[in-house]
């Protein structure tokens, strides 16, 4: 058969989509990581020997709740000693306030110099400054104590013992035990930073609509490949790009009252919400490639196959978003496309069947932008 001199013994029969405009929802898909919605570290504020654990591994704990309590004795010394040193520096300061009283009349009646009515006062006052100075004391002693008292910073699940009883702990500097809160928990998950120039791109030429206020709905898929029932929302995309990996870090939250999700699990976030105005999708079979780039077949006038360079988006359900190259109303070849060449003279089946496999899947949103995914090879 000779296409370019129109000579063929029967023309080839191939089946056609005309081309539509129409939105096409866009959906995002990205690998993340579940992380706590706050996370913890507990530690003993003062030094002491760990007396015993309070609370049990991996259980709920309560905000203010003890888990470990430190040898309070060496504290109650110290608090008592501070108290008699209290009681001392208030005898000492009566002392000098009766003393600096009973001198008042006598200056005045100048029994005595100026100096020593001067030198009662300022005992008074050294007096006075020495009892604010022990009860400051006494309130740290106090405050000690109660630390040996280590609580829960945060309601959440406390994680498992990091030092045994018995063990000295020296203050901050040792790691007792983590607390997560667990509900609501975060979703981390980064973008490319090419995929962001992308999107950032289709929205000023008015390829692709955000959600109002860019408040995507986000589903987690889990490591089997099931959804999970909770309903998140993106709530934090940082301004920087991460020099390591080159993306952009986002946050999103879920609730998760049953812990179905737990911290640290790797599962696939789905964002949905975005759409694609006036979009013109074909199936992935009717996209074909050349080593000058993608190119469908469109069905001329005359019934003849004729090459249609296009620009192809990311993928929608089974087909491909053509950003550019076809027009409402041409009619794209969709089967028998490998059968055929340039002016090749074809015949139009019938349409398909209402709901035949292939039709619906065109129409389903789009996921994330893949690099030339299942073209065909010419």
């Amino acid at each position: 058969c000779d296409w370019s001199s129109d000579v063929c013994s029967s023309d080839l029969q191939v089946s056609v989509i005309t081309v539509e405009k129409r939105d096409v929802p866009v959906r995002y898909e990205y690998v993340a990581q579940t992380a706590g919605y706050r996370e913890v570290e507990v530690r003993a504020r003062v030094t002491g020997i760990l007396l015993k654990r309070e609370y049990r591994e991996g259980a709920p704990v309560q905000k203010g709740q003890a888990l470990f309590s430190i040898d309070p004795a060496p504290f109650q010394v110290a608090l008592a000693r501070a108290e008699a040193d209290l009681s001392v520096a208030e005898v000492r300061l009566a002392q000098a306030k009766r003393e600096a009283a009973r001198l008042k009349p006598v200056r005045e009646a100048k029994a005595i110099s100026q100096k020593e009515l001067d030198d009662s006062v300022s005992a008074e006052a050294v007096a006075d400054a020495e009892v604010k100075s022990v009860r400051a004391r006494v309130a740290e002693a106090r405050l000690n104590l109660s630390y040996a008292r280590v609580e829960s910073p945060i309601a959440g699940v406390a994680g498992r013992v990091a030092v045994s009883e018995g063990a000295l702990v020296s203050g901050p500097q040792v790691l007792l035990t983590t607390v997560t809160q667990t509900d609501p928990m975060y979703v981390v998950f980064g973008v490319p930073d090419r995929e962001h120039l992308a999107l950032r791109r289709d929205v000023e030429l008015g390829r692709l609509r955000l959600p109002a206020g860019r408040q995507f709905q986000a589903r987690v898929k889990l490591g089997d490949g099931t959804l999970y029932d909770g309903v998140g929302t993106l709530g934090f995309t940082d301004v920087r790009v991460n020099a390591q990996t080159g993306t952009t870090e986002s946050r999103a939250e879920f609730p998760n009252k049953n812990n179905m999700l737990r911290a640290g699990e790797f599962v696939r976030i789905i964002l949905d919400g975005a759409l694609r105005p006036d979009a013109i999708v074909v199936p992935q079979r009717a996209v074909l490639e050349s080593p000058k780039g993608k190119f469908v077949y469109v069905v001329s006038a005359d019934n003849k196959a004729e090459a249609r360079p296009v620009e192809a988006g990311e993928w929608s359900g089974d087909g491909w978003v053509i950003n550019s190259g076809l027009k409402p109303g041409e009619r794209v070849i969709t089967d028998g496309v490998m059968k055929i060449g340039p002016g090749a003279p074809v015949q139009i089946a019938a349409p398909p069947a209402a709901g035949a496999p292939g039709e619906a899947a065109v129409n389903a949103p789009a996921k994330a932008p893949a690099n030339d995914k299942g073209a065909a090879k010419k």
